[in-house]
């Protein structure tokens, strides 16, 4: 993003405006904070422009012959455009070819600091993390193109849907059953859970009457998913069906087949189900003894809560399933698992009488799997929703527990104290490194052994006699005697007239000499400055204390690092020793979660233990992965994808991972043989129906083909040819100048002065121009005291009716009419050119403490944005009259970011708020309807045509209408663009479409209020202020004609 964009992005423009005011302060030499605010915002964050600016302002002496307005820079102008009658006679051209030395090396100093910019990811930080995104959908497309072709709905075409040699069996999405499919393949693929589902024999009495509501739901479930499991198994085909299974499961969340379920709580209940179904068959098996449920001996484990509770003691054994963990605030499992296993004052219950509470936990039974559920998702209480955590969080392959168990408690307690207070130690020595590498009392710091540099090579700077400015002699005027409009080229060929402008003292001279009047550098001016006067005894001293000193800060420096990389590494090999890796569990699957808190997909990474990779289970493609795609997905941090659910398994449990072998044999059973009789029956005749498919299908093919030789090649009509281009398009322009706009005055001011001669004759041409003043202010008061339609805006006739409205300073109204009386296009006759010089004359009077300059630019500037605000109204409501929602929707979007900006200063200073955002809504809801609308149709180049509009127009806009938390109707239409979007998912589609499904939504679904890089402004046509009034009216008026549904 660059610096001109982030300015309409008031986040993106506030999170380095201190960056660049420093800059300004360092290349400029000015410390007025105000001036610098000012000339950043007048050059459009342009750090070049500003500098321009500051400079010519700099160079400036007494009140110019005419005031000069400023425009900010146009899009695609690396000027900065002065207009008035001398253009360009205050600003540096900082990319001319003839500038001087000087300019050069503000140019130069400007080119370095971006340069660091792009180089530190600071100002590109959005176009970094879109080319993140588009580098990762461009990997995952080349990883569907090296393994299985992906197939998302049931082609016609069996042969798609046979399976790949052994390529793992997927499961059909259903209608937004993506979370069950990734839960399911991670439990099918631990081994020792198939096996307890596939060998899982309904109890005796099942045949009867189930005895409660449990069995009568539980006992169905268990069969499907023993149907379910044994066709992942030995299946022919590449994904199964699982609506069986899952239309069980509807009953029990109570939902429909548009909602997404919840990993977790689907976990939670599958886990129970499993569980109370596995308790009917051990209870009807136990003989007298305590059943055992092999459910609760996988998946549960315990753990000894110790604590004091208002000052007493307390020891409790609890179970626990799945372990949750809070992930904001924590940068790694370990940390999570840390903060989880110790609540409040930790230091009370190792002391005695203390009255504070506070508890740890102990695993004293771990489960052999594992699993950890990531809370990522928190309630937003200001807009009444949930919304996702997508903050990054590593975790590792293989996560060493002992530290956590109740058996090494108190060398845990030992270590955790000694990672305290290293961890304080380390928070000094990087406070100390920091004044090292940061050194200075001002806003701008550096590292110390720079500066020490820099003194080195100040001293070491050859010697000169002469001041930087006395030493041009008459090569140049100095610049405090130049008039600031007079060109370069005129000052070079008249030189300097000290008759003209009385000379100044040097001690009134400003602080920046900058001679840019100057056709060239003398040879004998040094480049860089040097000391006035120095003895070699001196410098000779001053090198010596100099060196010493740099080799000590660097050895200081030096010393701090490494002491800071061995605390860092002591604190991570803390608990690395022998006694403390006697627990480890291997990750086995990472559920990973990619949309927003009420939407989006999931998928699952598991690991092959026998093949020894990863493989990812996306709904039905299962493809090999690696470790860094699971990182780049699961991790979080950059992306809308992350881990939600964690599956360790107990590394030294080898049962848990390990093939079946035929007791006789010894053979390493496979397949169709691991299955129990009565399910390999089932599979066989799936088998034979899908091979029955096959069949069919070569016979139709066979019969097609026969068809084709006895029927005539039928040609092919031509295909439409596409619409023409509409021409004639209105030029274009860019803003009209000052000049332009005063234009129009001239017929009120000659009104105003031909009554102010009707009423006093006999009078001078100054008191004439006071009485035509005060008519005239009359007149615009009048105006703005009035309260007329919405189509007739006042503040569109005359800047000082804007300012009457919005309470301006009298004298910026004083000084308004003075120049409006004092224009150049009143001098047509001599009566009006008499006035004019006395207008022209008492602006030069007006002394800069009777009237903040500053001000006076910002009130005009402010005037100018409204114009420029309204225009862009005006243009975007004509083009969707026309339904060019397309061309509409940019200007409408800057028409309210413009608007929302001058509101912020007062109710009158812009338009009405809630109509430009309700037909920005309106556009953006037009536009993704249809852009719908032409994914839906199937055609390849109307999809791209869609997704190219939900990809450059809607998709940037969403975060503008997000920023603001109380546009509640706002929120809805982006609730209802996504969901729009998400009710794809699931449904039955072309493999490809589902594919650039998979690629977009993630952008869509990005529920950030970040404002990403947007267009330029759209140029503005050239209008007169008749022509703007005239063109505003009509359209106001058209849409009172037509009400707006909402408003």
């Amino acid at each position: 993003m660059t610096v001109e964009q982030n300015v309409l992005q008031p986040g993106g423009a506030a999170k380095h405006q201190q960056t660049f005011l420093n800059q300004l302060r360092e290349i400029t030499g000015i410390n007025d904070i105000q001036v610098l605010q000012q000339a950043l915002k007048d050059s459009n964050g342009n750090l070049e422009l500003a500098v321009a600016f500051l400079t010519a302002k700099n160079a400036k002496v007494p009140q110019l012959e005419e005031a000069t307005y400023y425009q900010t820079a146009l899009p695609g102008n690396d000027r900065y455009i002065s207009v008035g009658s001398q253009a360009d006679t205050n600003v540096i051209d900082l990319t001319g070819d003839d500038k001087d030395d000087l300019q050069r090396a503000i140019a130069l100093s400007l080119e370095e600091s971006n340069r660091a910019f792009r180089e530190t990811g600071i100002t590109d930080e959005e176009q970094a993390i879109s080319r993140v995104l588009e580098a990762s959908i461009a990997e995952n497309k080349a990883s569907l193109k090296r393994t299985h072709p992906e197939v998302w709905s049931d082609s016609p075409n069996p042969y798609d849907r046979k399976r790949q040699d052994n390529c793992p069996v997927g499961l059909k999405n259903v209608g937004n059953t993506c979370w069950f499919s990734a839960v399911i393949q991670s439990l099918f693929n631990l081994l020792e859970f198939r096996r307890l589902v596939l060998n899982f024999s309904p109890p005796a009495n099942a045949q009867d009457l189930p005895r409660n509501q449990k069995e009568h739901r539980n006992l169905p479930f268990m069969r499907e998913l023993r149907y379910l499991f044994a066709l992942l198994v030995g299946s022919k085909r590449k994904y199964v069906d699982p609506s069986r299974a899952v239309e069980i499961l509807k009953d029990a969340f109570k939902s429909n087949d548009s909602q997404q379920q919840d990993v977790s709580e689907f976990t939670h209940k599958l886990l129970d189900w499993l569980e109370d179904a596995f308790q009917i068959k051990a209870e009807e098996e136990r003989d007298g003894e305590k059943s055992k449920n092999p459910m609760v001996e996988l998946f549960y484990g315990r753990f000894l809560a110790v604590g004091v509770l208002e000052g007493k003691k307390f020891e409790n054994t609890e179970m626990f399933g799945q372990y949750p963990l809070q992930v904001n605030g924590f940068k790694d499992l370990h940390e999570c698992l840390e903060a989880a296993m110790i609540e409040g004052e930790i230091e009370s219950l190792h002391s005695e009488n203390s009255a504070k509470s506070g508890q740890e936990h102990w695993f004293t039974e771990l489960p052999p799997v594992l699993t950890f559920e990531l809370s990522r998702f928190e309630f937003n209480q200001a807009l009444g929703r949930p919304e996702k955590i997508h903050n990054k969080l590593e975790f590792p392959p293989i996560l060493y527990l002992d530290r956590y168990m109740h058996k090494n408690r108190e060398i845990t307690r030992i270590k955790r104290d000694e990672i305290k207070r290293l961890k304080e130690y380390l928070t000094v020595l990087q406070q100390r490194l920091e004044r090292y590498l940061s050194y200075g009392s001002g806003p701008k710091r550096f590292p110390l052994v720079d500066v020490l540099q820099y003194a080195l090579e100040f001293a070491s700077s050859k010697p000169v006699c002469t001041s930087p400015v006395d030493d041009l002699g008459a090569s140049a005027p100095a610049s405090s005697t130049l008039p600031a409009q007079t060109p370069p080229s005129t000052i070079e060929q008249q030189g300097p007239s000290s008759s003209d402008v009385p000379s100044t003292s040097p001690v009134q001279r400003s602080v920046i000499h900058k001679p840019f009047t100057q056709s060239r550098i003398p040879p004998d001016l040094p480049m860089h400055p040097a000391p006035r006067h120095i003895t070699e005894e001196e410098l000779s001293v001053l090198e010596g204390c100099l060196h010493r000193w740099r080799t000590e800060v660097e050895n200081d420096t030096r010393d701090l690092q490494e002491s800071i990389s061995r605390i860092h590494r002591t604190i991570e090999l803390m608990y690395s020793d022998k006694t403390m890796v006697q627990v480890p569990y291997r990750l086995h699957a990472v559920l990973v979660h990619e949309g927003q808190a009420n939407a989006g997909h999931y998928w699952a990474y598991i690991y092959d233990h026998h093949q020894n990779r990863w493989m990812k289970y996306n709904d039905i493609s299962v493809t090999k992965s690696t470790w860094e795609e699971l990182e780049r997905d699961s991790f979080g941090g950059y992306r809308n994808a992350s881990a939600y659910c964690l599956m360790y398994i107990n590394d030294k449990e080898q049962y848990l991972i390990q093939e079946e072998f035929n007791k006789e044999t010894g053979q390493i059973l496979v397949g169709m043989d691991t299955l129990p009789s009565d399910l390999r029956d089932y599979v066989k005749e799936d088998n034979k129906r899908f091979e029955k498919e096959l069949e069919e299908w070569d016979a139709e093919l066979a019969q097609k083909a026969q068809q084709e030789k006895l029927l005539s090649q039928i040609p092919r009509a031509p295909a439409p040819s596409p619409a023409p281009v509409q021409a004639g398009e209105p030029e274009y322009l860019e803003q009209p100048s000052r000049t332009d706009i005063s234009k129009h005055l001239k017929e009120d001011s000659v009104q105003a002065i031909n009554k102010a001669l009707a009423e006093q004759e006999d009078r001078g041409p100054e008191a004439i121009m006071d009485t035509a003043i005060k008519l005239e202010y009359t007149r615009l008061l009048k105006l703005a005291q009035e309260d007329p339609p919405p189509e007739c805006d006042y503040r569109l006739r005359h800047a000082i009716v804007y300012f009457i409205q919005n309470q301006a300073p009298k004298k910026i109204i004083e000084r308004t009419l003075l120049e409006q009386f004092g224009d150049h296009n009143l001098s047509f006759d001599e009566r009006c050119r008499n006035i004019m010089k006395v207008a022209q004359a008492k602006l030069e009077m007006i002394k800069p403490d009777e009237v903040n300059m500053e001000e006076y630019e910002r009130w005009h500037q402010d005037y100018r944005n409204f114009r420029e605000t309204t225009m862009f109204l005006m243009v975007g409501l004509e083009f969707f009259q026309k339904k060019s929602y397309m061309e509409a929707l940019l200007y409408l979007i800057y028409a309210y970011q413009n608007n929302k900006e001058l509101l912020s200063k007062g109710p009158y200073r812009g338009h009405d708020e809630e109509l430009i955002s309700h037909y920005r809504r309106e556009c953006l809801l037009k536009l993704n309807e249809h852009a719908a609308a032409l994914f839906e149709s199937g055609d390849d180049q109307e999809v791209n045509n869609g997704l190219i509009i939900m990809n450059e127009l809607i998709v940037p806009c969403l975060p503008l209408l997000l920023v603001d938390e109380m546009e509640e109707k706002d929120i809805v239409a982006v609730e209802d663009m996504r969901n729009r979007w998400c009710s794809y998912l699931g449904q039955e589609m072309e493999p490809n479409l589902q594919e650039k499904l998979t690629d977009f939504l993630p952008k869509l679904l990005d529920c950030s209020t970040e404002i990403k890089g947007f267009n330029d402004p759209p140029k503005l046509p050239s209008y007169s202020t008749h022509e703007l009034c005239e063109r505003y009216a009509r359209i106001m008026l058209s849409l009172s004609r037509t009400p707006a549904d909402g408003r």
